[in-house]
């Protein structure tokens, strides 16, 4: 069993940035792929970014890519994703992910979830 517990989330201005935190117990964290989603009100739920066990493969969604940053420190079973230039179609619900041994894109791919942290982004 894997929980994950995630942070960092809150209200920022557009242009900003945030830095998300999630922190995993159980589980081989060093072997395994993690990845963030997120939500909109009236939106289905959404890939962001994911990264391997090792942190050699990163992948990131159309709508991210080159603003957010996907990282992780094994020692401290932590996965973080770095939020700039935020926009205010980034506001969501931001929830990490634990894939296990695979890195996916794909939502299906990810057996257990956090709780979610929201970043709301206003003009």
């Amino acid at each position: 069993q894997v929980q994950l517990v995630e942070s960092g989330g809150g209200p920022v201005q557009a242009g900003g940035s945030l830095r998300l935190s999630c922190t995993a117990s159980g589980g081989t964290f060093s072997r395994s792929a993690m990845g963030w989603f997120r939500q909109a009100p009236g939106k289905e739920r959404e890939f962001v970014a994911a990264i391997s066990g090792g942190g050699g493969i990163t992948y990131y969604g159309n709508s991210v890519k080159g603003r957010f940053t996907i990282s992780r420190d094994n020692a401290k079973n932590t996965v973080y994703l770095r939020l700039n230039s935020l926009k205010p179609e980034d506001t969501a619900v931001y929830y990490c992910a634990h894939s296990g041994i695979v890195t996916t894109t794909k939502e299906e791919g990810y057996r257990y979830w956090g709780q979610g942290t929201q970043v709301t982004v206003s003009s």
